[in-house]
């Protein structure tokens, strides 16, 4: 129950200071026109999952539209796969795929770098699979072709929370 309040209490403070850069930044950046991009997800699963999976791998697409000279809403989907552990026994679990819809922005504070927060749905793909609410605060760098960023993703429904610590780097169109 702890970790649950700590690891929200941690986003909230990434949304206000997601929100506090918006106020603050000067810097004119990549954030004023739109384009799309497509990227390459790479996670170390966290909570619930991480007794099933070691790892994460995902493709995702994002389409960001400016708002200001730092300042841009995003819109990502695309597909993650955490992969099932092999136990010593020979025991293989399955692995658990999710697509995720978020919306969120990016609020540039440097020529380059950024805090980014979305908030979305996650759908399990297995059979009975559920929907999570998806939490997403992250840092990242962007220039006009490349977008690397860091995160930590909460899933949250149900009965089974889980969530990913992820890199991803994306191309831009």
């Amino acid at each position: 129950m702890k970790s649950k309040f700590t690891i929200r209490l941690i986003g909230f403070a990434v949304l206000l200071l997601t929100l506090a850069g918006v106020q603050s930044a000067k810097a004119q950046m990549y954030s004023d026109r739109t384009r799309f991009n497509v990227g390459l997800d790479l996670g170390i699963p966290t909570g619930s999952i991480n007794n099933f999976s070691s790892f994460a791998l995902g493709a995702t697409a994002r389409l960001q539209m400016g708002l200001g000279s730092n300042v841009a809403f995003t819109a990502t989907t695309g597909f993650y796969n955490f992969f099932g552990k092999t136990y010593g026994n020979g025991f293989k679990a399955d692995d658990e795929g999710i697509v995720p819809l978020k919306a969120g922005v990016k609020a540039f504070f440097d020529k380059n770098a950024y805090f980014g927060a979305e908030l979305g749905a996650g759908f399990e793909t297995h059979s009975g699979g559920s929907t999570k609410l998806i939490v997403s605060p992250a840092l990242g760098y962007a220039t006009k072709e490349w977008d690397l960023s860091i995160r930590y993703e909460n899933f949250s429904g149900q009965s089974f929370n889980y969530g990913m610590v992820a890199a991803r780097i994306g191309y831009s169109f």
